[in-house]
């Protein structure tokens, strides 16, 4: 058995908390928050056995074997890095810090320590994903000739102004950290490398302070281009939209719904055929009432599987060291106004 500490106790309780349970291996068995008392009175309701007033007394708590962190990226690093120096493995979320070079010393500590490190790129587990990214590697579509991201959401932060890490570039997260870095991660796992982007940030024209709004043009290691657009200040947005167009079809994956993981549309056209929807069912995702549980539990599936075979989950501090250094190469390119080379990020 696996017994598991959670800091954070927002995400952390309402979409962590029940994914790992999801697993038989493991047994949540203390939750870590800000407020003392909060924390435990949500600990008491929530059935979890153990609350502390810190991440450091949960982190060094000796009944624990693994951690789980849930805060904003500012404060990941150090938690991580505690967890990993006590040979504790670590499930993280993204983006991995509010810094590169913070984020590179996560990764070199999950090296050196062996130890099963995840992040929560959680896109990639939702059932339609999975379908699409089997079309795509089985050829269905043929050699692809480009992909378009369309993502337009108003979430919570913009719609009431919240100054947080969810707005705020320079912490870590802003439309960067908080969405973008989903799409850098999946649209590599998707179709290949990141060679090149250029990128334009803003924010609401009242308050250019909040960065809600990137339009980037990348092109992968194999030549092909993609288009992205994302803003998280739109009002009845077209939701969540990739298109993949080849030689001879077209992959599109849509999400139109509020709910950022459940509402996933899967269409397929070829030369041979007119567009038909592939239905995907998906029974995890239906016990919930949240569609990002069912996605996050199969990723910690993957990190458990890891934590008990000594071996290496994917995504890990790897893949989220990566996604950081394009989530730093796209900085450099809206500052400078040029194209970046992601050669020019690698250590």
């Amino acid at each position: 058995m696996i017994r598991l500490g959670i800091v954070g106790s927002n995400y952390g309780r309402t979409v962590q908390l029940p994914a790992f349970r999801a697993d038989p291996r493991c047994q949540v068995v203390a939750l870590a928050g800000g407020d003392a008392a909060r924390t435990a009175t949500l600990a008491r309701a929530s059935s979890v056995p153990m609350a502390h007033a810190t991440w450091q007394a949960l982190v060094e708590d000796a009944e624990i074997d693994a951690v789980a962190i849930a805060t904003p990226p500012a404060l990941q690093p150090q938690i991580a890095l505690a967890a990993l120096k006590l040979g504790k493995p670590v499930f993280a979320e993204k983006p991995l810090a509010s810094t590169l070079d913070a984020a590179r010393a996560m990764r070199d500590a999950a090296r050196k320590s062996g130890k099963a490190t995840a992040v929560d790129f959680n896109f990639t587990h939702i059932l339609a994903w999975l379908r699409a990214k089997d079309l795509l590697d089985s050829g269905t579509l043929g050699r692809l000739r480009h992909i378009a991201v369309h993502w337009h959401v108003e979430n919570r932060a913009v719609q009431q102004r919240l100054r947080s890490w969810k707005t705020a570039g320079d912490s870590g997260g802003g439309v960067l950290g908080n969405f973008i870095s989903h799409c850098f991660y999946y649209l590599e796992w998707f179709a290949g490398p990141i060679g090149t982007l250029s990128v334009h940030l803003s924010g609401l024209p009242d308050d250019p302070a909040l960065e809600t709004t990137a339009t980037i043009a990348l092109r992968l290691q194999n030549g092909v281009p993609v288009s992205l657009s994302m803003s998280c200040a739109s009002f009845s947005g077209i939701g969540h939209r990739i298109e993949f167009f080849g030689e001879d079809g077209t992959l599109v994956l849509h999400n139109p719904a509020a709910d950022y993981m459940r509402g996933f549309e899967l269409s397929l056209a070829t030369r041979a055929a007119a567009q038909i929807m592939l239905p995907v069912q998906d029974a995890m995702d239906a016990q919930y009432a949240d569609g990002r549980i069912a996605p996050v539990a199969r990723l910690a599936k993957l990190w458990f599987d890891a934590i008990e075979s000594n071996g290496r989950c994917k995504p890990g501090f790897a893949e989220g060291y990566r996604v950081q250094q394009l989530i730093e190469a796209a900085r450099r390119s809206h500052r400078e106004r040029r194209t970046i080379d992601t050669a020019e990020m690698m250590a």
